[in-house]
């Protein structure tokens, strides 16, 4: 096989060579295929896209250019969630405990954030002594013993889509829809997963913010994940606005704990994990998931599962009963407040995310530290009233400088006015 083929036929648009798209997924892993060559192959896929098969089998042949999870002993089926990105995004920290308690389980592997959106490991990473690096052994130690962990990718998994998405950030073909398909799934069907639902955002704070793109990306993710024979089902969710009233990575754990252990319910949260807990249940093969999740989090079970996990991965053992004590706080904490009385009508979400990064909060370069300790808490949401004394939020800053400058961002992040009907939290369901 020679990579010229591969790419030339997807140029022409012509049928890829029997076994063409497993050969170059796995030249890309040895070094076989050329930089140069993996560009014009990513070129060729965004201007010409891939066929429903070709499409499968990159995804399968980057998932196995790696290590690859198998769970022949398991005796409960092995589940996952993936989230596309957004703000205030916390669903994963509540979900994998909650889902562990219902009797599955969950080996999460999670990611940095990317742009303005968070990352699960950063957000982790907020608890002192928690380690988000495990090899497949004590990923498989924790999830047997605890049901859950989420942990960072190792180096062994899908070494094909670690290059190949290299390349593209820099021959502009990220927004391929076939090459985000196999880059998102060739990662967590690494897992070995039974079961895997998917989170697709829309809207100001997602990735892709359109309805139009979003619904195909969900679709093209649905269709791969079940063509390379794991049960997939997608959720459209609103990220018109933050997910909930925090954004920041210490502040969104502060939030998840508040939802765990009942002392500072978030709707939002707590039902966007309802019903995604619900639908990868139903793809298990589970009954009655709606009513299993929220009894887990309801009765402190997804909570003491969320402790164990954190304690098994290095953090304090205490962590579920004393949180507050582990989370650092920012030496400067301020109210914002608007220009203006008025309600809140349309909220900027990306601006929100852009200015948590500018704070600290998230990387500007590969690289950059991150301060767990910034970001936003108290984020009015759309149709609240703000004023002289209700803010728009309150800032948690490294120094008065840097906090006086998140501020202006989150006013220019805001507009009031007359709120618009509130958008629904799932929008679609696709699957």
């Amino acid at each position: 096989m020679d990579a010229r083929q591969v790419i030339e036929a997807v140029r022409d648009r012509r049928p890829v060579p029997a076994g063409g798209i497993a050969w170059f997924a796995q030249g890309l892993a040895t070094g076989a295929v050329t930089d140069a060559q993996a560009g014009a192959f990513a070129m060729a896929v965004l201007l010409n896209g891939l066929a429903f098969d070709d499409r499968v089998a990159l995804t399968r042949a980057m998932r196995d250019s790696g290590d690859v999870l198998a769970w022949p002993d398991a005796p409960v089926p092995v589940v996952d969630k993936h989230s596309t990105g957004g703000i205030g995004d916390s669903i994963s920290l509540i979900l994998a405990p909650a889902l562990a308690a219902c009797g599955v389980w969950v080996p999460m592997v999670s990611g940095r954030g990317l742009g303005h959106t968070g990352g699960t490991l950063d957000k982790l990473e907020a608890i002192p002594g928690y380690r988000v690096a495990a090899d497949a052994a004590r990923l498989r130690r924790v999830v047997a013993d605890v049901g859950c962990a989420i942990v960072g990718a190792t180096g062994r998994i899908a070494p094909a889509d670690r290059r190949l998405y290299a390349i593209r950030d820099v021959t502009g073909t990220v927004e391929s829809i076939d090459l985000i398909t196999a880059s998102i799934l060739s990662k967590k069907l690494a897992a070995g997963l039974q079961a895997l639902v998917l989170d697709v955002k829309v809207g100001s704070g997602a990735f892709l913010p359109s309805r139009e793109a979003a619904r195909a990306l969900a679709g093209s993710l649905v269709d791969v994940a079940n063509g390379a024979g794991c049960r997939t089902a997608a959720l459209i969710t609103d990220m018109d606005r933050p997910l909930a009233r925090c954004a920041g990575n210490g502040l969104e754990v502060a939030e998840v704990m508040g939802v765990l252990t009942g002392s500072a319910p978030q709707p939002r949260l707590h039902d966007l994990t309802v019903a995604l807990g619900a639908e990868v249940l139903a793809l298990a093969g589970i009954d009655d998931g709606r009513a299993r999740v929220a009894g887990a989090i309801a009765s402190g079970a997804a909570a003491e599962r969320f402790g164990r996990m954190v304690a098994a991965l290095g953090g304090p053992a205490d962590f579920a009963d004393r949180w507050p004590a582990h989370l650092a706080p920012a030496p400067v904490v301020q109210d914002v407040y608007p220009a203006a009385a008025g309600r809140v009508a349309r909220i900027d979400t990306r601006a929100v995310g852009l200015a948590v990064v500018a704070l600290g909060g998230g990387r500007q370069r590969e690289g950059d530290a991150v301060d767990p300790r910034v970001g936003f808490s108290q984020l009015a949401a759309p149709g609240d009233a703000v004023g002289p004394g209700a803010p728009l939020a309150r800032v948690h800053a490294a120094d008065r400088d840097a906090a006086d400058r998140a501020a202006a961002a989150l006013r220019a992040a805001y507009v009031l006015g007359d709120p618009p009907p509130p958008a629904l939290l799932v929008q679609e369901r696709i699957g």
